[in-house]
């Protein structure tokens, strides 16, 4: 293969949210079709305040404050460090958060991932050797169940048939 460039070569095919990227789920996302741009708090960064924006987000530093990417994905890396509120799409464990999380969609905390704090999302993941304490909230659960699986109901007296 001498055609191929070394490891840790931009591959200017790939999306950007997968370029230099060693994590599993970049490979994902280089076989999605939609591409989004990502931001970062790299690795010795530390960010105190509100961080909003229209990009998926990844930190690798430390962050204090709040974050408001709603509609977009946040990774928190092995060495990122949380201590805020967070409104995502999207929220990705491998580090360590204290602060309450909200995502429309998924809260994913990885194996030796740490989370203290209330989760409210439609869909949570917790693998073997993540450490999680808070409560959850299942939001956009609430859907009737099918009719049938309702149980009748009837009013004092009535019967059914």
């Amino acid at each position: 293969m001498p055609n191929q460039p070394p490891t840790g070569v931009p591959d200017s095919s790939l999306p950007p949210r997968s370029r230099f990227s060693t994590d599993p789920s970049s490979l994902t996302a280089a076989k999605s079709a939609v591409v989004h741009n990502l931001s970062c708090v790299a690795l010795g960064l530390r960010v105190t305040g509100e961080i909003t924006g229209a990009d998926d987000l990844q930190i690798d530093g430390n962050v204090e404050g709040t974050i408001l990417i709603p509609g977009q994905r946040l990774t928190v890396g092995r060495s990122g460090q949380l201590s805020c509120t967070v409104d995502a799409r999207e929220v990705v464990i491998y580090g360590k958060v204290v602060g309450n999380l909200r995502a429309t969609d998924l809260v994913e905390i990885k194996k030796d991932a740490s989370v203290i704090g209330d989760i409210r999302a439609a869909r949570i993941s917790i693998e073997d050797g993540a450490y999680f304490q808070g409560s959850v909230d299942m939001e956009g659960l609430h859907v009737a169940a099918p009719a049938s699986l309702r149980t009748p109901v009837f009013p004092p007296g009535d019967t059914a048939n």
